[in-house]
């Protein structure tokens, strides 16, 4: 918009939580290069105009939302700035995503350290949440492999950021949800494999209880190990589900040859499933996503993990094993106009059993089970605001029909995982309160937080839906 106009005129959209379960009416600009991004912030703080920063929108939650006030679309900002194939290090813009990402790094041998259930997020987007992913456990978060960052604030200074220049501010930013200013440009670390296949072996667990045997027995011999949990299965088959363990492939274990299996194409998911073109299936996910449909279709999914003899094992492409959720595109739409939530806890190795276990069967007694439940292991990292424990995390995926009574289902839960010493994820989150995120996170890393906040941004226009709920203080 020209730059005479006010940010109060600019376009009026409606923007929504990746969950769709949450919606705003907000001002927005899509700032075409880092000048333009920073004449936005500027007018902003001119104006007094509330600001938050939007990428790929998949964050589940208000993240991304700002009512009344002006939505930044960052995803113009998508260069790739350098790539070193020698080192597998990477400069890139906030816009770059992680499809652009490995489509320029794997033909080279290198994969994104860390990637989430889908390549659509932005890098910026990523260190913003400090996403995670299958190896959490193994590898940390995205944090943890990024080596610097430019942050912009509004009032226009840059800040060159790392380990050793700003450190405050580099664990701060990261997992900050944007609060603190908008990054330029972030330099990050990939890992180098030798082939772009994964040896992927299903295991079943009949319980709970036997899924985190497995997960334990596993870990010390797996790169990735994530599980699926039948959310609607109760009584002794509470928990039960299908733990996939993946590792890299050796060099010369591809029996394909890296020169193959590495380009790009070779990565594609399929264009079809079960005969239908891919962006037609979510049509056809509708009639089972009720309470009944979810039983039939999760036994149907457990009953056929029953039939590979035990010890079997596949070879899968990085994008298909990594990116289930870009198998179904527009797959959200089948939950229909009240669109989902995720709930994602964070719980101490030491109580995650009973309070998954509990946390379930409230489900089944509020009559809310979770339509989809994926279960990870993860390990501490140094992050202000880090979502991680040396646990245990349970995603789980709820209609958002109930609305009332699923916020106090997710009241009631979160209770329970505070009373256990865990803690949460803002990429997901649609319903913590403000005592929640006090009691997880402790009210002096808040207070060293918004200290930082105050500092960067003194007028505190970078506010989101999501601060203005969880941390209404600042």
């Amino acid at each position: 918009m020209p730059a005479a106009t006010s940010l109060a005129n600019a376009p009026l959209r409606v923007v929504d939580g990746f969950g769709m379960a949450v919606r705003a009416a907000c001002r927005y600009v899509a700032p075409r290069d880092v000048t333009e991004l920073a004449d936005a912030l500027g007018r902003a703080l001119r104006e007094g105009m509330a600001v938050a920063f939007r990428g790929s929108g998949r964050s589940y939650g208000d993240a991304s939302l700002n009512a009344p006030g002006l939505v930044v679309d960052t995803t113009g900002l998508n260069r790739i700035l350098s790539w070193d194939p020698v080192a597998g290090v990477a400069d890139v813009e906030p816009g770059v995503t992680i499809a652009d990402l490995w489509h320029r790094t794997l033909p080279d041998g290198y994969w994104p350290a860390v990637v989430p259930g889908t390549m659509a997020p932005t890098i910026a987007g990523c260190a913003a949440m400090n996403v995670h992913g299958k190896n959490n456990f193994k590898v940390g978060p995205t944090g943890d492999h990024v080596l610097e960052f430019d942050l912009l604030a509004p009032d226009g200074r840059t800040l060159r950021c790392s380990r050793e220049e700003n450190p405050e501010v580099f664990h701060a930013a990261i997992g900050g949800f944007g609060a603190l200013g908008a990054f330029t440009r972030i330099r990050l670390r990939l890992k180098r494999v030798e082939s772009g296949l994964l040896r992927v072996r299903p295991i079943r667990n009949r319980t709970l209880e036997e899924a985190f045997d497995v997960f334990e027995e596993r870990l010390p011999a797996s790169d990735y190990l994530v599980g699926w949990l039948d959310g609607v299965a109760d009584g002794r088959s509470l928990g039960r589900g299908v733990i996939h363990q993946a590792n890299y492939l050796a060099a010369g274990e591809d029996p394909e040859g890296p020169a193959r299996t590495l380009r790009v194409e070779r990565q594609d998911l399929p264009s079809t499933i079960l005969g239908f073109p891919r962006s037609l299936v979510w049509h056809f996910m509708g009639p089972f996503m009720t309470d009944p449909g979810l039983r039939l279709l999760n036994t149907a999914k457990y009953l056929a993990a029953c039939l590979p003899p035990k010890g079997h094992s596949y070879l899968q492409s990085h994008a298909a094993f990594a990116f289930l959720l870009d198998y179904v595109p527009n797959w959200r739409l089948a939950y229909g106009r009240a669109g989902f939530i995720q709930y994602q806890p964070f719980v101490p190795k030491e109580h995650a059993r009973r309070v998954f276990r509990e946390i379930l069967e409230l489900c089944q007694r509020e009559g809310l089970p979770p339509y989809l439940v994926v279960m990870k292991r993860h390990r501490p990292d140094p992050f202000l605001l880090t979502h991680a424990v040396d646990g245990y995390s349970l995603a789980m995926d709820f209609p958002a029909r109930q609305r009332e009574r699923l916020w106090s289902l997710c009241h009631q839960m979160s209770d329970r995982v505070v009373a256990a010493g865990g803690k949460f994820y803002f990429a997901k989150d649609a319903v913590l309160r403000p005592l929640d995120v006090e009691r997880a996170f402790g009210r002096e890393r808040l207070d060293r937080f918004l200290a930082l906040k105050r500092w960067l941004d003194p007028a505190g226009i970078l506010r989101s839906d999501l601060m203005r709920r969880v941390l209404p203080a600042g």
